[in-house]
């Protein structure tokens, strides 16, 4: 199924330009009269007959519309630290892409190798790879923040003190898990497996830190404000593996 993205749907009609004007004509061949699949990144899918065709702008009338197309019944937002290599950090992207995230943060913390990130790529790779995995929705992409920012902005409005006493299920009804790899006997980790079975809503963030493993101060901060510890398993993940299992757990818990 060819799929085609433009965030230019309206007035009843699409508009392709660009790289997806110039697929659209010059390698697959669509002329005037054809009709084409097109997503807006926002979770619609549009059957339209293309009106006009050059490599460089595509005009078409919208025909029908599916709302909701391929949409996932959770809402996950990540946040993960950016890799030293950023190849693996672009895999990672895609593949949970492809498996079904609704928005990605990249995290600055203090051992993170990479403190500057770009994500102008990486939009790329996520239209791309919804298209490929025929979902209607485009992953949000925000700018990096320091670990602590996103915390205190993610994270419960104030302290949640215990957060074990606050377990899987928080007043908000928003479950926020932060994966690192050192125990702590006052604050035993989980499996991520255990958390997700006993969460009752649908709106998840997962926080997954650098390779030098979050900071026992990144930690507690997150503890404090509502995260639950949690692990992945007994195996040492690369953050982009660890990134992808959860997304993993996150689509298991809900589709399986």
């Amino acid at each position: 199924m060819e799929i085609f993205y433009s965030p230019e749907t309206e007035g009843g009609r699409c508009i392709l330009t660009d790289d997806e004007a110039a697929h659209c004509v010059k390698v697959l061949r669509h002329k005037a009269g054809d009709i084409i699949s097109v997503i807006n990144g926002k979770g619609t899918m549009y059957s339209c007959r293309i009106l006009s065709a050059s490599p460089k702008c595509v005009e078409a009338e919208i025909l029908s519309a599916e709302e909701n197309w391929g949409a996932h019944p959770y809402r996950l937002h990540l946040a993960v630290a950016p890799t030293k290599n950023a190849d693996r950090y672009e895999w990672f992207a895609e593949k949970a892409c492809e498996i079904g995230v609704d928005e990605i943060t990249p995290v600055i913390g203090r051992h993170s190798e990479r403190k500057i990130f770009k994500t102008a790529r990486i939009e790329k790779i996520l239209i791309s790879a919804a298209k490929q995995s025929l979902k209607g929705s485009v992953p949000s992409v925000n700018a990096p923040v320091p670990v602590s920012d996103f915390i205190l902005k993610y994270g419960m409005p104030e302290p949640a003190g215990n957060n074990m006493q606050d377990g899987p299920n928080p007043p908000d009804g928003h479950i926020r898990l932060i994966a690192y790899c050192f125990e702590d006997e006052s604050r035993p980790r989980i499996s991520v497996r255990q958390a997700l079975e006993e969460y009752k809503g649908s709106e998840v963030t997962v926080m997954i830190g650098p390779e030098g493993d979050f900071s026992r101060e990144e930690a507690e901060l997150a503890v404090r404000h509502g995260f639950i510890p949690v692990h992945l398993g007994p195996s040492r993940l690369r953050t982009e593996t660890a990134a992808v299992t959860a997304v993993e757990a996150v689509y298991f818990r809900w589709m399986d």
